[in-house]
């Protein structure tokens, strides 16, 4: 029976090598999610390594090294002219293909005329030498591919391969013309074709990193707006209620106590807004905001007074609208100094108004920025121009300050604006 436990241990060491291996698959596509939710790259999956330079065409000089050996063999007619034509010829090339691989520089003018200058070069070689020297014209297909990438390519490449089919069958066989015109043809094509596509590649990954970084951004935008609006509203809440049952405590401790259980409530639901903007998952109501406001400013001193007219409100025009009450009201309870405090919510056919006015000294939450006060304020002015609406604050003309907000009863931008931006809880 030792066989039997010989196969038995191999089975045994080959599960516990797959066990390790899919530990190891884990540990990769854990890392590989990892990197993903920061915003960045794949571990050894989306290094492209560096870009593809003029290096890699170089080795295609070696097409020519015919000629050269002709010229190094003394079978060649005035050698100095054709040593001096190889030069030139490689020195364009060199040229033309490093700048191929710069958009801006591939479509110079200087790197159009180096192309055109290597065609007469390589005509001029070809008719007066024939043979090896035919061998150019593929290098001058390749040089084409490099530089000549966009919708004009295959007529270009069409035309330069019967074109050097047709100066290789005057100088030489047409047997021949048939090999370096198709030689043409396809190192002009198979180039652009590649370059073109190490191109695209990199640009899509670019692209893919910049949206990355995009959402990342926006992502912490949502949540710095989220806690700006939820912590600063719900604090100043708490302090006033809690001034409120200091100064009631030594002569109505029932009122103290009611103020005290106010700000349980408010923490609590304060935490629940603070899961609700950490996970992105809100929903408003105004009439909630305005409830809010009621309590919050009364606890406060300010008398409110709250007016509602026209049709319902659809939920994401409520959902922004809730958001300038609760910014405007809590700039009241802070800086105001006021002690009136008016909301008027108004829903026509085509237009929603909000209107936040208090009798207070009119002085703007901070400096102001293009009439906008205020971090928060500023932020709203954004989501609701991301909505097709508007915001405007400032001293009213008989004292105070006011808060207006118009949007339209209905937009298609209000789903985007929505997903922005944080919803009042």
């Amino acid at each position: 029976m030792t066989w039997v436990r010989r196969v038995q241990c191999h089975i045994r060491a080959l599960q516990a090598e797959r066990r390790r291996w899919r530990a190891d698959l884990e540990r990769f596509k854990a890392a590989q999610r990892a990197a993903r939710s920061r915003g960045g790259k794949s571990p050894d999956v989306d290094h492209p390594g560096p870009p593809p330079t003029g290096f890699t065409l170089l080795p295609w000089l070696l097409m020519g090294m015919g000629a050269c050996s002709n010229l190094l063999q003394g079978r060649t007619p005035n050698p100095w002219i054709g040593g001096l034509g190889v030069l030139t010829f490689n020195s364009l090339y060199i040229y033309v293909t490093f700048r191929s691989f710069d958009r801006v520089k591939r479509e110079a003018v200087s790197t159009r005329v180096a192309l055109a200058l290597m065609g007469l070069l390589t005509t001029a070689l070809a008719v007066g030498y024939g043979g090896n020297w035919l061998m150019f014209f593929p290098l001058l297909g390749l040089a084409a591919g490099a530089t000549l990438r966009g919708p004009w390519l295959g007529r270009t490449g069409v035309l330069l391969a019967v074109y050097a089919g047709a100066v290789s069958g005057v100088r030489g066989d047409w047997g021949d013309a048939t090999s370096i015109g198709y030689a043409t043809f396809l190192s002009s094509m198979v180039t652009a074709a590649i370059l073109g596509l190490s191109e695209a590649v990199r640009e899509l990954r670019a692209a893919r990193e910049e949206l990355a970084r995009r959402a990342v951004e926006k992502e912490r935008l949502r949540f710095s707006r989220d806690l700006h609006d939820l912590l600063g509203h719900t604090l100043s809440v708490i302090v006033v209620k809690s001034e409120a049952a200091r100064r009631l405590a030594p002569r109505d401790m029932d009122a103290a106590l009611g103020q005290i259980t106010d700000i349980e409530s408010v923490g609590r639901q304060a935490l629940t807004e603070i899961r609700e903007a950490v996970t992105g998952y809100r929903e408003g109501s105004l009439a909630t905001e305005l409830t809010r406001a009621r309590s919050a400013l009364s606890a406060a001193s300010v008398k409110p007074v709250v007016r509602q007219s026209g049709a319902p409100l659809e939920p994401q025009t409520e959902a922004l609208l809730s958001w300038v009450v609760r910014e405007a009201v809590t700039n009241v309870i802070r800086h105001s100094d006021a002690r009136r405090c008016e909301i008027s919510v108004e829903c026509g056919a085509e237009q929603a108004r909000l209107t936040v006015t208090d009798n207070g000294s009119g002085t703007p939450v901070s400096r102001p920025q293009q009439g906008i006060g205020g971090t928060g304020l500023k932020g709203l002015t954004e989501r609701l121009a991301a909505a097709g609406g508007s915001l405007t604050a400032g001293p009213s003309p008989r004292g105070g300050f006011t808060v207006s907000a118009e949007l339209p009863a209905e937009s298609a931008r209000f789903a985007d604006a929505v997903a922005t931006a944080p919803r009042a809880g």
